[in-house]
């Protein structure tokens, strides 16, 4: 019998979870990476511990999957945070639950994580080629049926250490090669931290053979906030306060948590799940960002007004920039007081209801102009990718080209950071493993 061959593009997450899927189902499978070495992004992903899953139950997971998550509620049901747990703790790789249901390898290296999908990948029969980078797809009447490729030469790279994006590294490409299959799985990623091999290189393949793509974007990436805004603020961390993206002053997505001035942008984690929608409105030309910050979100204006009052009744001698330090980090007092037009030098006692009124506002209104985010290359994840309208969400199957299905990121599903975007990639390359594998076999029998 002929083999019933199915060809992942890609070893990231959703490629070997693909993989190891569709080999354990019977069929003949071959993942062709276009790297040196597989799973170069979930190297780098958690800090290099590598964010598995998160516990939380489905519906939670959904929204957390703000980037057309529903699209995946079939798949998440089918094989579940659960499934992966198990599926790896049975292959020998204990886990750890964390703070806000976070998972990792008990050993805190990523490499862990990709030893076992790879030794589970051989175990069942299949075969991975590196160095091999996906170039077109084979077509026999109407159907995919395999894939052009061409190996990358050797450029001096090293395993795991070069994170420059290809064009940077000038590789170059030997003749090109066919290898025919029954089904093909493309998970080639996004277009953040392309130095991991993950930089659209594959789209023009899906807009030729009438694939929409839609617009790469970056997600969870620090925001950009106007030149020389957060002078003197480097390296402050904003705890507990409450952040709202306003576009041309209208309030877009607001967001409770911490926010970081590192490198003359705004990060931490209010910033990155904010990103999204802020860089989906620079792309589609909104010019008009701001950043509002309530840097004292526990207290409504009357509150804050009284306790403003009461520091300033407490420490009327004093200078206002010292008086300040007891309602914000001293990094932000300058700030505060240039904001508010107010002399740090002048007495507390000499400070008018009016000038107080206006340093309140000042506290629950701290608003930084946005031109945007970090470009895409700096983002955790990639938002945009293959149209959902034709894509199937029961196997993840092409609409346009039967034989042809997607997993992970390179469709157009997105989230936050806690694991999410990883079980997103396991559980679409799960349920395209089963369906390619299922039509390979019948293909043969």
């Amino acid at each position: 019998m002929t083999d019933a061959r199915v060809i992942v593009i890609g070893a990231g997450a959703a490629g070997l979870m693909a993989a190891i899927t569709a080999a354990r189902r019977g069929a003949s499978v071959v993942v062709l990476e276009r790297m040196a070495a597989p799973g170069r992004k979930l190297m780098i992903t958690g800090k290099g511990r590598c964010n598995i899953t998160n516990t939380c139950p489905v519906p939670e997971f959904l929204r957390n999957l703000p980037g057309n998550g529903k699209f995946l509620q079939g798949a998440l049901h089918r094989f579940t945070n659960e499934d992966v747990m198990n599926l790896l703790e049975e292959n020998g790789l204990p886990l750890v639950r964390e703070r806000g249901g976070r998972v990792f390898p008990a050993s805190g290296k990523a490499k862990d994580v990709i030893d076992t999908f790879l030794r589970m990948l051989r175990e069942a029969g299949g075969r991975l080629e590196t160095n091999c980078q996906a170039t077109g797809l084979v077509f026999r009447s109407g159907s995919v049926a395999g894939v052009r490729y061409r190996r990358v030469e050797d450029d001096g790279r090293r395993e795991g250490q070069d994170y420059r994006s290809p064009s940077e590294r000038r590789e170059t490409l030997g003749p090109e090669h066919t290898l025919d299959a029954e089904a093909v799985i493309v998970c080639t990623g996004g277009a953040s931290y392309p130095g991991t091999g993950s930089d659209g290189n594959f789209v023009p393949v899906l807009e030729k053979l009438g694939h929409t793509v839609e617009p790469l974007l970056p997600a969870l990436v620090p925001l950009q906030p106007e030149e020389g805004f957060l002078e003197g603020l480097e390296g402050l961390a904003l705890r507990n306060v409450r952040a709202t993206l306003r576009d041309s002053g209208k309030a877009v997505e607001s967001e409770f948590g911490e926010l970081q001035f590192l490198r003359g942008t705004v990060a931490g984690p209010i910033a990155l799940t904010l990103s999204r929608k802020a860089a989906r409105l620079v792309h589609f030309g909104n010019r008009g960002l701001e950043l509002e910050i309530d840097l004292k979100p526990a207290l409504d204006e009357e509150k804050l007004d009284a306790r403003i009052l009461r520091d300033f009744q407490e420490d009327g001698k004093r200078p206002l920039a010292e008086a300040l330090r007891k309602l914000v980090p001293q990094p932000l007092v300058e700030t505060l007081l240039d904001l508010s037009y107010l002399d740090g030098a002048k007495a507390v006692s000499q400070v008018s209801k009016e000038e107080r009124h206006t340093l309140r506002e000042v506290l629950k209104h701290f608003t930084i102009p946005l031109t945007g985010t970090l470009p895409l290359a700096a983002a955790i994840v990639t938002a945009g990718g293959v149209s959902l309208k034709e894509i199937n969400p029961k196997d993840m199957s092409s609409l346009l080209a039967p034989g042809l299905y997607f997993a992970g990121e390179v469709m157009d599903v997105d989230g936050y950071t806690g694991g999410f975007n990883l079980q997103a990639a396991f559980s679409s390359g799960h349920a395209a493993g089963e369906a390619a594998a299922d039509r390979a076999l019948d293909a043969v029998r």
